[in-house]
């Protein structure tokens, strides 16, 4: 059987771009595994999808914690105790303070729907349509202590129309995360291999 990096999928809604990373995962050449996902909204629609493909799915409310650490040490305890390697934010609508990133130090990888540096935080796609940007887009990164601030891994692009509008230039977005997500969760993957190897 191929050795393959064993990955937590962190949602907080429908959970799309994580459906796409556990279709590729059905394929055992692929060098990732979704072994986990957790959202932190127990009515997240992609804990369904997930336990679909047959994938373990649980919540961790972050409403039952009273502050953010409490809620960052029970996620990271679950992840601890499942073996992971690679944890995978896919539309995670927390932000992870330092004390968690900095038990996963090069472990978390994120998807952001800008061209960062450009367009760290919320909003994304209105601040390019007001900024008169003729281009958009989403990439996938490292997650740093710095909000959307850690190396990016792989983009994708997207002309903006002179019609676009907020939704429109969402979902042109969208269809592009998800094949994106795809290939740099493999690349991701393939290099944690290739250094596992070199150890």
């Amino acid at each position: 059987m191929t050795e393959r990096v064993k990955c937590a999928v962190l949602i907080s809604g429908g959970g799309s771009n994580m459906q796409a990373l556990a279709q590729a995962a059905l394929d055992e050449a692929y060098p990732a595994q979704i072994d986990l996902v957790i959202a932190n909204r127990p009515n997240a629609g992609g804990l369904d999808k997930a336990r679909r493909f047959g994938i373990q799915a649980m919540c961790i409310d972050h409403k039952d914690f009273e502050n953010r650490e409490k809620f960052e040490r029970a996620l990271h305890s679950v992840l601890h105790q499942a073996g992971i390697e690679l944890v995978v934010c896919a539309g995670f609508m927390r932000v992870l303070t330092p004390w968690f990133v900095s038990r996963w130090p090069g472990r978390i990888i994120n998807i952001h729907p800008s061209l960062l540096p450009k367009y760290k935080g919320l909003h994304t796609h209105r601040r390019a349509l007001e900024a008169g940007d003729t281009e958009h887009g989403a990439s996938v990164h490292w997650v740093s202590e710095e909000l959307d601030g850690g190396a990016v891994i792989a983009q994708a692009h997207v002309p903006i129309a002179p019609g676009d509008t907020e939704e429109s230039l969402a979902a042109k977005v969208l269809l592009k995360e998800h094949p994106l997500y795809v290939r740099a969760l493999r690349s991701t993957a393939q290099k944690i291999l290739e250094s596992r190897g070199k150890n």
